[in-house]
């Protein structure tokens, strides 16, 4: 174990040393960051250096922390040796993009003793350690949480998640069923709504940690019949106590945390997805309040919403950007099917159609038409003050959707790691159990080891929200890094399981169909890298 803590100490300052280095170069490079669109490519590549080495420092913290614990301590090196290979043969090929000196690499990456360690860290024996110790356990997750209240949040949601919705995961997903309202109402028997709402409004206001870990126990059971069900409602909370009056908080809060008004949030439209500051969808202000007119796209559970959070253009002048916009509460009436129509005494219009996907099912995502559906003037979010602010506090809102992602993404790649260690205990080839074979155990200890980087980047992400809300690099990583772990394990796992990987009966083809959802929503996946992790790197 001792080895192990020496070579991360050598690697994770030496890959530090050469990031920092780096970083510096692309800020000259971007002029501070404002000239990113022109150095895209390479902004690209910083940014997801950067991620990656800061998921390999939260698993070492993690490592350092559980110091008895051999199984941690070698993921810790491992992924730290792989991220330090990584990154040196990066700057290998694009030496002059990445400005870092010859200098700085000989005593860092390049220096013989960190090279070692590298090597060593990453050797084909230490990983297969790994995965026989997880085919042992068949992929179990134990890790440690600091803090007894997220320990027992993490029982309580995987005794639920696993009696309750597993049973009925594959169901959903093959119907393409709507979530069961029973779930729902377990869930907000649970408090699983309002988990960051304050007491004062209703809630369990028991921080993002906990929601969590929360999140990631009921996406291991089903990413879209659970794990997604508690991400809307809490992007509408950042958003009201960011900027809601008090009575909106005091209006709103309660029901959501209740679980009694399920949200669907109201952003993307048809022509317009990562540029929201060109959204076109407007808000005309009348008598009776504000006249929604346009379309809308990929708004999540918008049929059983009884609530949308709606982003619309309030200044009509193109010019005024994202300082037109401006959010709204929009009441509907939940509709159980994949379309819907409401029609308003007034004349007002919302029409809208579930589109067909291949995996995230269960809660259905909807196209949707507003023309000229009314809604109350009050329910502008900060009402007359927050008019223009919508941009604002949907980016507020989007960054707790980032966090939620991430650990959306590790409870899905959880999932798939148990089935595939699972199945590689009993299938048998060769007279043999397939979890006895070299490659089998190599390729388990590195899902593994890459889920439990993704895991303590998240966890890290999540303290980091609960010391300071506006943060935006730190869940903004976890969802990148974690979106791209569970598609990895996913579909290494289907390989695994051979040709029944790719059957309907084994659980694994739905995760992989699940997963590849998860790089896009909450901001795609090259859109986040340069709007929001390059630009929160190189504008320091």
């Amino acid at each position: 174990m001792r080895r192990m803590r020496d070579e991360t100490s050598l690697i994770i300052p030496a890959v530090r040393a050469v990031l920092d280095e780096a970083l510096a170069a692309g800020r000259r490079t971007t002029d501070g960051g404002k000239a990113i669109d022109e150095h895209q490519v390479h902004a690209e590549r910083l940014a997801y250096a950067a991620t990656e080495a800061a998921a390999a420092e939260a698993l070492t913290t993690y490592a350092r922390e559980r110091a008895g614990d051999e199984v941690i301590g070698r993921m810790a090196a491992a992924f730290a040796g792989e991220v330090a290979s990584r990154l040196a043969a990066e700057i290998e090929g694009h030496r002059d993009d990445f400005g870092v000196r010859g200098e700085t690499l000989g005593r860092s990456l390049g220096a013989p003793e960190v090279l070692a360690a590298v090597r060593a860290a990453q050797h084909e024996a230490r990983l297969r350690e790994i995965g026989r110790e997880i085919i042992r356990t068949r992929g179990a997750n134990n890790c440690f949480i600091d803090g007894e209240m997220a320990e027992m949040a993490r029982d309580s949601a995987r005794s639920f998640a696993r009696k309750e919705v597993a049973p009925i995961a594959e169901r959903i997903h093959r119907h393409d069923e709507l979530v069961p309202e029973s779930i729902i109402c377990r869930m907000a028997e649970l408090g699983y709504f309002g988990m960051s709402v304050p007491e004062e409004y209703g809630g369990q206001g028991m921080g993002n940690l906990v929601m969590i870990v929360i999140t990631e126990e009921l996406s291991a059971a089903s990413l879209a019949a659970a794990g997604s069900l508690i991400t809307r409602p809490e992007i509408l909370t950042k958003a009201l106590l960011k900027g809601g009056t008090e009575g909106q908080k005091r209006r709103w809060l309660p029901p959501v945390a209740a679980g009694e008004l399920m949200v669907g949030i109201s952003v993307t439209e048809p022509d317009t997805g990562s540029d929201v500051a060109s959204v076109r969808c407007r808000a005309e202000r009348t008598e009776r309040g504000w006249l929604i007119s346009g379309a809308k796209a990929w708004c999540t559970f918008a049929g059983r919403a009884d609530v949308l959070a709606l982003l619309a253009r309030t200044n009509p002048d193109p010019k005024a950007g994202a300082r037109g916009l401006s959010l709204f509460i929009v009441p509907k009436d939940p509709f159980p099917g994949h379309e819907f129509e409401m029609r308003q005494p007034g004349g007002g219009v919302l029409h809208g159609k579930a589109d067909a996907t291949p995996g995230y099912r269960g809660m259905h995502s909807f196209t949707l038409g507003f023309e000229n559906y009314l809604v109350p003037a009050e329910n502008l979010i900060g009402e007359a003050a927050g008019e223009g602010k919508g941009f604002y506090l949907q980016m507020g809102g989007f960054a707790a959707g980032r966090l939620q992602t991430g650990g959306r993404a590790s409870g899905l790649a959880q999932a798939a790691l148990e089935a595939t260690a699972t199945y590689a205990s009993e299938r048998r080839q060769f007279g043999r159990p397939i979890g006895d074979f070299q490659l089998t155990q190599h390729k388990l200890g590195r899902m593994a080891t890459h889920l439990a980087a993704a895991r303590q980047l998240t966890y890290a992400a999540a303290r980091a929200m609960d010391r300071d809300e506006t943060v935006v690099l730190e869940p903004a990583m976890a969802k990148l890094f974690a979106s791209d772990v569970a598609v990895r394990v996913t579909q290494e796992g289907q390989l695994l399981h051979g040709g029944w990987g790719y059957a309907e009966e084994f659980a694994i083809s739905r995760h992989v169909v699940d997963a590849l959802v998860l790089p896009i929503f909450e901001g795609v996946k090259p859109i986040l890298e340069l709007k929001v992790i390059a630009r929160g790197l190189l504008g320091r």
